[in-house]
This record gives C-alpha cells, sequence and structure tokens, in this order.
C-alpha cells in the first residue's frame, strides 16, 4: 500500500501484549489501512533497525504503545526499543529532507496513565492516550484517533464486535484444520495479518 495508508505499529511482542495487538491489527485493516509491523516477515539475515527505519518511512501513520515503559519484577529491565523507536519516527517527522514526512501522525498509547509522561520527561506535553491493559480499549482508541484524523470510521462498538466474531470463526476454521488451541493462540502475526485482509477482499 501506499504511504498515506500504512500506519508503523511500535509495540511489546511479550504474549501479554498479543491479547491487544490482534484487536489493534483487526482495527487497522478492517478501515482500509496496512500495518507495518516488523513481525509482517521474519528474515534472520536481516538487520532489525534497517527494517524498522524502512517501516518508518514507508508510513505517514504511526501507533507507539510504551506500555513497557516501567518493569514489573524485581531485577526486570524497562525496555527500552519502544521510546527509541518513537524518537526514530519523530526524527524521520521532523529532519528528513522529504518534506511529505512533516504530515506524519502520531497515536502515543500507554496501559496505566501518566507514566510515559513519568518515564519519558521530554513528553510530558504529549497527548498520550490510556488503554488500561484491555483488548476494546485499543479498539476505541484506535479508531477514535482515525476518526479524528479524517478517516471515516465505523463505531468502536461496531468494530468490537467484527472482531469477535472474526477470531471465533477463525478458531473454528483453524480447529477443523487441525489445530490446536495452542497452535491458534500462537499464529505468526504474519498469518494473522493475512487472514484479516482475506476476510475485506
Amino acid at each position: 500500500m501506499s504511504f498515506e495508508r500504512n500506519i508503523f505499529i511500535n509495540c511489546p511482542f511479550d504474549d501479554d501484549y498479543y491479547p491487544l495487538l490482534k484487536p489493534l491489527l483487526f482495527t487497522i485493516i478492517s478501515s482500509g489501512f496496512q500495518p507495518r509491523i516488523t513481525l509482517e516477515r521474519s528474515d534472520s539475515g536481516e538487520v532489525r533497525l534497517n527494517k524498522i527505519k524502512e517501516l518508518i518511512e514507508a508510513s505517514k501513520f504511526s501507533i507507539h504503545d510504551l506500555s513497557r515503559a516501567k518493569s514489573k519484577r524485581i531485577n526486570e529491565y524497562f525496555r527500552q526499543n519502544m521510546p527509541f523507536e518513537l524518537g526514530l519516527d519523530l526524527g524521520c517527522r521532523d529532519y528528513h529532507p522529504d518534506k511529505k514526512y512533516r504530515s506524519k501522525k502520531f497515536l502515543i498509547l500507554e496501559e496505566e496513565k501518566y507514566s510515559t509522561q513519568k518515564a519519558l520527561s521530554d513528553l510530558s506535553f504529549a497527548d498520550c492516550k490510556c488503554h488500561n491493559g484491555d483488548a476494546e480499549e485499543i479498539v476505541y482508541e484506535v479508531r477514535n484517533w482515525l476518526a479524528e484524523n479524517g478517516i471515516k470510521m465505523k463505531s468502536a462498538s461496531s468494530v468490537w464486535d467484527a472482531y469477535n466474531k472474526f477470531y471465533a470463526d477463525l478458531f473454528e476454521q483453524k480447529s477443523k484444520e487441525g489445530f490446536k488451541l495452542k497452535d491458534i493462540n500462537r499464529l505468526p502475526i504474519a498469518e494473522f495479518m493475512r487472514a484479516i485482509s482475506e476476510q475485506f477482499k
């Protein structure tokens, strides 16, 4: 898809976040946009930073979820990947010689209200949206952000209901193909995105 319809996704890739990532991806694809995420392709020979920069430059819109701004357990390291990628994206908008990047739009998400401002004081005036770790809330925040940027959208409730129907249908289909529950829950993100896209062809 074109620059105008691409949305770069910068988020955690841990098991706790997958129940949020899946409806986030569904909201984007069902709205006629293309999510651009490092998990969209797997190549161990590809330098990850180069891939990130490519996806950032290919996308007018970006969603940055900084939910891991605070470690949750003793001796657990704070994840700096997400703030780093946000910085790259902001730099692309402000310093890229091609003026089209000045039109970039950002949605910054957090799990706990004001946690981003505490961890990154440079963003103290940023309008971060809080999803409280709730999958339905992330649909509301992404849907409303797209609507605020002039995109004609269905209601968040409609998108959420459509996602749940899609996931139930996917579960039934994959079960008939011999997939067990753990197989379905751990489908590669690229495969999951293809399944959503098939729904909206």
